[in-house]
């Protein structure tokens, strides 16, 4: 089954892990401190509070957000303070790089090109893969196959 960064529904994402590890109801509703009908309408949400999603990461031993940052590598426009090296300003923030690829993120890319929805060129100019690290891809992991 492919992931669809594009389109991310958080609390499907949730109530798939939960029911995947089987982890009960009651020990759901008694971790968040909530009804079972709150848990539901967790579930049922698109989006949830950090604080939420952050008890979720920590009860189903998951990181929920690196669904956002996969998202963040695959969509998001390169910002303009990468483009223009005379901006120096430093930040107090934890500063992150961006092209680190998620096994789940080069299989994506990987069946794109595979199935013929998108040729390398589309691949690499839409999502700003360079392209040796494409075609690095495309030798590693498509010769296991």
């Amino acid at each position: 089954m492919k992931f669809d960064f594009k389109n991310i529904h958080i609390g499907e994402c949730v109530r798939t892990k939960a029911e995947e590890l089987g982890i009960s109801m009651v020990r759901i509703s008694n971790f968040h401190k909530t009804t079972e009908e709150g848990i539901y309408e967790m579930y049922r949400q698109k989006s949830l509070d950090t604080e939420v999603l952050l008890k979720w990461c920590k009860l189903l031993e998951y990181d929920f957000f690196r669904i956002y940052a996969q998202h963040l590598i695959l969509f998001a426009p390169e910002s303009q303070s990468q483009n223009n090296l005379l901006k120096t300003k430093t930040s107090s923030l934890p500063q992150f790089r961006k092209n680190i690829y998620t096994k789940q993120v080069v299989d994506f890319v990987l069946e794109l090109i595979n199935t013929g929805q998108k040729t390398r060129i589309q691949v690499i100019e839409e999502y700003r893969i360079p392209k040796t690290t494409l075609y690095k891809w495309l030798k590693k992991y498509n010769d296991m196959e």
